[in-house]
Formats: structure tokens, sequence, C-alpha cells
């Protein structure tokens, strides 16, 4: 893989957000009725459409007179500058006037559209469906998208004889047929499961209907006392926090003297529909802590959660303390959202009337398919996510890299009708936990009754779960909370072993307040891996031998990673 190309995987990983899928539903008649509603919405706004009109007419007007000029052999700069705009990054769009007018015009004709949807009247919800639609459509008629309207296409095809437009025809149909239209994103074929990812060694210990527990291998001589329970997200396979060797957080535990326990879901399928979110509860992580206790005879644990899982954590932390159990020592809450009153972009999709529509598919089949759930995903960075495959495959011919993180986020998950309907509305429309009106297992939820210590990191350009949303947890609990802002990503701010590239930033004190929280924090040149360590290692009891996995009441019944990871999803 070359360095270029290498650069670009790393940055997708910034932007992954399977969690995109809770509330999928990109359901082109809403979204096109929003953008209808916005343009009509200029038209009632006359002055401000003759605003955009006269601006978008001085534009082709300069556009004009500096392709003129280029056609005269002087250098010009457009009105439309390509500088951050990494699809024209060619520099035939600066030196041909042909090539320099049409992506002038095209982003001329990209401005006028935007400047008309800021002068309708909307309000916030169909605004933000209406600059989705909008966003999307201009996205897909860029001339990078068409062969013979993209100069590196056409050089490659020059290059090679022709053999990557028929490489690339090939690619298409191939992807038509066996990837529901769309362009493959990652080659998966280095990968394994148990291999080279998920490669942690260890053992299923315990299996039920729901989710299969794995215990790993023990590394070191001496373990700590109190044993870490995993929980993950079910949205997606667990096997993100144990990516691939010296990128795998449960490796970095077991490494540093952890014993560490695993959750892995089921993968939905219609038998699931009735599954609830009290059934994620009490058959998930509160059997996985029995589970735990038998095998290492401690009554309590320090948990991680992962986003959904890390919503579940605190969730279970509030459920034990209702019902009178102490048993959880401290949690760890990666990129997590307890308070969901700005839920980043998945906004757009959490209006009650998008909800009712993903309620009645769901009713279909019992569950949400992952298929679904990925095309809405790659709907939110189409230029990624999409379009970028589109020119690579299909109009140069080439085959997309191999990428770790990538292989993972195309092995999804489904999600069960009823928790799945619950979760949107209990948290996304009515932000129940935050406001501690939430119920579940028969119990009310108090997060200020979940006063064990808490880590919680959160990603600094993460759009699925906003540092500044996250954030609102240290205010919610009530522990002492230590909060931790790591560089990168939803997804590559968890993947995030010690380099040169890490960064992160701490403070003493949690204000309320998270800009003032960022004004007097200090950076780091290190993974949050790397602190945590520390703060979990002042939590995690006393050093005995390592302990052996399973016990004669949970022998290990398979290897890790197990059988339920290995299930697809539809």
């Amino acid at each position: 893989m070359s360095s270029a190309t290498n650069e670009y995987t790393e940055q997708l990983a910034d932007i992954l957000t399977p969690e995109a899928g809770l509330i999928a539903d990109a359901d082109p008649v809403l979204f096109g009725r929003a953008l209808a509603r916005a343009l009509g919405g200029a038209m009632t706004n006359p002055a401000g459409a003759s605003r955009a009109t006269l601006s978008f007419l001085a534009t082709l007007t300069d556009a004009g007179r500096a392709t003129a000029n280029l056609m005269l052999g002087r250098a010009v700069d457009g009105p439309v500058p390509s500088d951050d705009d990494r699809r024209f990054s060619d520099p035939t769009w600066q030196r041909n006037p042909a090539f320099f007018a049409l992506h002038q015009v095209y982003g001329a004709g990209a401005g006028y559209l935007r400047d008309l949807l800021d002068e309708a009247r909307l309000d916030d919800a169909s605004r933000a469906k209406a600059d989705f639609a909008l966003n999307y459509l201009l996205d897909a008629i860029a001339p990078t998208n068409g062969l013979l309207t993209n100069p590196e296409a056409l050089k490659r095809a020059f290059e090679t004889g022709g053999m990557s437009v028929i490489k690339g025809l090939r690619n298409m149909l191939d992807d038509v047929v066996n990837n529901d239209g769309r362009p493959r994103q990652v080659d998966t074929s280095p990968f394994t499961l148990g291999e080279n990812l998920a490669a942690t060694p260890g053992k299923v210990v315990f299996r039920n209907e729901l989710m299969e527990l794995i215990q790993y291998e023990a590394q070191t001589d001496e373990v700590h006392e109190i044993p870490i329970l995993c929980s993950p997200p079910w949205i997606n396979k667990y096997y993100i926090m144990d990516l691939a060797p010296g990128k795998s957080l449960i490796e970095w535990a077991v490494q540093h003297g952890h014993t560490v326990f695993m959750i892995s879901y089921r993968n939905p399928d219609a038998s699931m529909r009735k599954t609830t979110m009290d059934d994620y509860l009490i058959h998930g992580p509160h059997t996985a802590m029995d589970v735990v206790a038998e095998i290492t005879g401690q009554d309590t644990v320090n948990i991680i959660g992962l986003c959904l899982g890390g919503a579940l954590t605190a969730m279970l932390v509030a459920y034990l303390k209702a019902v009178g159990e102490d048993r959880v020592n401290s949690i760890t809450l990666l990129n997590t959202l307890l308070d969901y009153r700005e839920p980043g972009e998945l906004g757009v999709f959490t209006d009650m009337g998008t909800i009712e529509r993903l309620e009645a598919k769901m009713e279909k089949t019992g569950y949400l398919p992952a298929s679904e759930m990925r095309g809405t995903f790659d709907a939110l960075r189409p230029n990624d996510l999409i379009f970028n495959y589109v020119v690579n495959n299909w109009l140069k011919g080439e085959d997309p890299p191999p990428f770790d993180i990538l292989t993972w986020n195309a092995d999804s998950t489904n999600m069960p009708a009823e928790m799945h309907s619950w979760y949107l509305r209990s948290c996304y429309i009515n932000n129940e936990l935050a406001e501690n009106e939430m119920e579940l297992a028969g119990q009310h939820l108090s997060l200020k009754d979940v006063d064990c210590d808490a880590y919680i990191v959160a990603a600094q350009n993460d759009h699925i779960a906003p540092w500044r949303s996250s954030y609102s947890s240290t205010q919610l609990l009530g522990g002492n909370v230590r909060f931790c802002l790591s560089s990168r990503g939803h997804i590559a701010g968890i993947v995030n072993p010690p380099s040169p590239k890490a960064k992160i930033w701490l403070s003493s004190t949690t204000p309320p307040d998270p800009y003032a929280w960022w004004e007097i924090a200090e950076e780091s040149g290190r993974s949050w891996w790397e602190d945590w360590s520390e703060w979990i290692a002042e939590r995690a009891g006393e050093q005995v031998d390592a302990r052996l996995v399973g016990s004669d009441a949970h022998p290990p019944v398979d290897d890790a990673p197990g059988r339920y990871v290995r299930a697809s999803a539809d």
C-alpha cells in the first residue's frame, strides 16, 4: 500500500461511525421533500433569493473572465478555490481551460444552491434534512464522478491503454451483483478472525442465547486482583477493542497485568425481534459479572464500556445500585453518550417521523438489517465512503486497499426491533437517562447513584458522540471522574496505541462547562491508553498469581474469538 493510500485510510478511521446505523433511515422521499421545501421556502423570500442569484451571476462572470485569461496563457485564480477539496487536487483542474471552467461552474452552482438554502425559513429538523440531501446531491453530481470529466481517470486510461476502463467496468459489475451496487471500500482477503483480527489468545467460558463471554489468557506471571469486564456495542462486533496485534486495547490490558473478559453479542435475526434492553442488561453484562465472579473469586469488577456498550454500563451500575448490589469498582466509558441533547450528526435522523418509518420497516423483518445501516452511514460521508471508491474502483480500475478498521467496519450486525425502538425513543427522543426518568428491568435508574470512580474518554473529532456531549457525563455521574480528550475520531480515538501522532488533553478538575474545561486542560503527547493504564492500575487491587482460563463450573467451550462473532449479518 502506498504512503498516500496509507495516509488516506488512516484518515478514514477518523470518520468511521457505524453507530450511524442506530437511527439510519436515509429515506429519499423524506429528504427529497425537505430539500424541495427548502428551495420553495427560498422563493418566498424574494430579497434573499435575489441576493443569492446576483452573487451566483457575479461568480459566473468572474469564472468566465478567469477562463478566458487561462486560454490566453495567463496564470489566474478563479472565484471558486480548489485548495481545500482533494477531489480537485489534480493540476489539470487549474491548467486546462475546459476542466478549469467545469470546476468553476460546478462550484458556483453548488454555492448558489447553498445560498438559497440559507435564505429558506425552516425549522431545525427540516433544515438538517435539507442540508443532508443537498450535500449528498452535490457530491453525487460532481464532475469528478464521471470518466470523461475526471482528468485523473482519463490519464489512467491512456497510461494503461484502456485496461483501467475495462477493469473498472468489471469492478462495477461485480459490485452490482455481489455488493448491493455499492463500490467496495476494502480488500478483506488478508484478514482472518482469530489470526490477525480478534487475535488475542483466549477462550469462550460461557454462552447463552444473547452473548458469549471470552476470558483472555494471562501474558504476565502476576495479575491484578480485580478483573476487567469489557462491554462493547452490539451495533458492530466487539473486536474493534481487539482489532489486531499492536492495535488491540484488550492485548494492551492483558500485557499490563489484567485478567480481561469480553462480551461478544450474538448477531440478531428475526427470532430476536422481541429482545429488549432489559434482556441486554440482565443476560448481557449482569450475567457476565456472575460468571467473572465465579471464575476469579472476586466480588467486584472494573468495566470498560464502548459507545452503546458504555451507555449500558452506566445503566447497569445504576440498576445494581437500585437493587442494592455494589459490584462495580470503576467504569471506563469510551466515546459514550449519556446525555443525548446534542447527538452530533445523527440528529438529522432523530425526528419522530423518521423513527416511526424505521419502526415500520423493522416490524416486517424483526430487526434493522445491517445492509441498511451501512448504506445510511456511507451517505453521511459520501465523498469519502462512496464516491471516492467510485472514482478509484470504477473509473480508475483500482482495487480497494486492505485495512483492518475498514474490514471490521464491513463486518456489521443487525439490531433487534424492540430493543432498537426502545433505545431510539428513550435516549435520542426523550433523553430519559440524563433527565433521571429511565426505568429498566423494573428499576428507576439514577446516574447520580453511579458513585464509583469513572474514566471518560472522548475523541476531539468525533461527530457521532461529540466530545462536548460526552463531557456532560462528568456532571451526571455521582463519583470521581477523570475526563480525557483524545485526538482523532470516533473509532481511531479508541484504536489508539502509543505513537508519535498520539495526543490527549487532561485536567484535574471538571467544571460544568466543557469550554471552561478546554481552557484549563493540558496537552500531552501520549495515548489515552498510557494514561488509563496508570489510572486503572490504582483501582485494580494487589498482584496475585496469574489465573487459569475458566473454572470447573465454567470450563472453556471454544477458542476465542468464539462462534457468535463469526455469524454474518442479513
